[in-house]
Parts: structure tokens; C-alpha cells; sequence
């Protein structure tokens, strides 16, 4: 673990809330609606990167002639509401205390989410989460999408610590790999409801948050 931990970047979706089903289901929506024959591998190498990132790879990868921006706000839409909808949306279990006890130790915390900003601050709004984050992220700003480590390159530089006085709490592998490019201690959060991602490059990988304040 680190030695002087002042800053815990954290992902969003399947680590701080369970939405990944939510981003499932609206992304399918889409690929029903193009009559995209996407397999359960093709959607696994995209978990963890940007929207726009994803529909890119798609359109490339089936010659498609719609334009990736377009399909983005058409997949957003969807997410939103299912976001809007869905009454038993909550927070993953524990995170709400694991981040109070971050803030109480006086750790800097940063968000870095491949979300756009909006899905972001919708998160935070609902939960009333601002209050702990010096700093939010979305990759859907940046020019690269993980697995490029540029998102926690910047969380780091958000937070004002050096990468060695970091870690980052991830759920996909994408994510981990971004971590590791940026020379940063990564966290995998094993979310049960994700079962597709493997977190072995993973520095530390844990099955519930309570396991994390036992050693930070």
C-alpha cells in the first residue's frame, strides 16, 4: 500500500454507484435499434472507456455511417432515463462511509469518471456528493479515453499530489490499466454485479470498502 497517502482518486460508475447496468441497457437500446450484433467481447474491451470512444471502435468496427457524436447523445438519452426512472438507484454499499472517512482523514479526493460531466454531476447532485471532492474529471473532456492514462494523470495533478501519494479505486480493466500507465497504486474494487473484468494488474484488489479503511 502507499506510504503517504494524501490523495484517492475514485472511477464512478460500478465503483462509487451501480450504474453499470443502467449504461448497459441504454447502450443495447442503441445496437437493437442499428441491428448491431454486439458480443458480450467486443462490449467488455469498451467498459471503463468514453462514450464517444466506444461508439468510435463501433462505427469502425461495423462500417457504420453514423456519425459517433450523434450516436453518443442518442445512447445519453436513453441513460437518462434510466437514470430518471429507476427509484432503487443507489449508492454501492459502503462507499458513502468509505468516502466520509477519506474526507475526516483529510485526504484530497478527486473524481475521475470516463462519464460525461452532466452524468457526473447528475451522480453528485442526487447524492450530495460535491461536498468531499476537491475535483471532478470526465474522460469524455479528454483527447484520450482509458485504457490511456492521461484521465489519472490529470486527477493527479487536480488533486495537488504527486502520483506516488495517490491511489485509484477501479472496477474495470480498462481503468486499472490506465492507473498503472500513469504510475499510480491501483485499487480494484471487485463490484459483484460486474463480472466481466478480471482486475488482475490490479495493485490491491477487495471485495467490500471496509477492507480499504482497515490499511489507509
Amino acid at each position: 500500500m502507499v506510504q503517504d497517502l494524501r490523495c484517492v482518486i475514485f472511477d464512478m460508475d460500478g465503483v462509487i454507484i451501480d450504474s453499470e447496468e443502467l449504461h448497459r441497457k441504454a447502450y443495447y437500446e442503441v445496437f437493437e435499434s442499428l441491428e448491431l450484433n454486439v458480443t458480450e467481447e467486443l462490449y467488455k474491451s469498451m467498459t471503463g472507456s468514453s462514450t464517444l470512444n466506444a461508439f468510435q471502435k463501433l462505427v469502425s468496427h461495423f462500417s457504420l455511417s453514423e456519425i459517433p457524436e450523434e450516436l453518443v447523445q442518442n445512447k445519453r438519452k436513453r441513460y437518462v432515463n434510466f437514470f430518471e426512472n429507476d427509484p432503487n438507484l443507489q449508492l454501492i454499499q459502503g462507499v458513502e462511509k468509505l468516502i466520509q472517512y477519506f474526507y475526516d482523514k483529510g485526504y484530497t479526493l478527486v473524481l475521475a469518471s470516463s462519464s460525461a460531466m452532466v452524468n457526473i454531476n447528475r451522480v453528485f447532485d442526487r447524492f450530495d456528493l460535491h461536498k468531499y471532492f476537491k475535483a471532478k474529471i470526465s474522460g469524455a473532456d479528454l483527447k484520450a479515453s482509458k485504457p490511456h492514462p492521461e484521465i489519472f494523470e490529470k486527477a493527479a495533478v487536480l488533486g495537488g499530489h504527486e502520483r506516488h501519494n495517490c491511489i485509484v479505486i477501479e472496477d474495470s480493466d480498462n481503468g486499472i490499466k490506465a492507473a498503472n500507465d500513469a504510475g499510480i497504486f491501483a485499487v480494484g474494487y471487485k463490484n459483484p454485479l460486474v463480472t466481466n473484468q478480471t482486475l488482475e494488474n490490479a495493485n490491491l484488489v477487495i471485495s467490500n470498502y471496509e477492507e480499504l479503511t482497515e490499511i489507509c
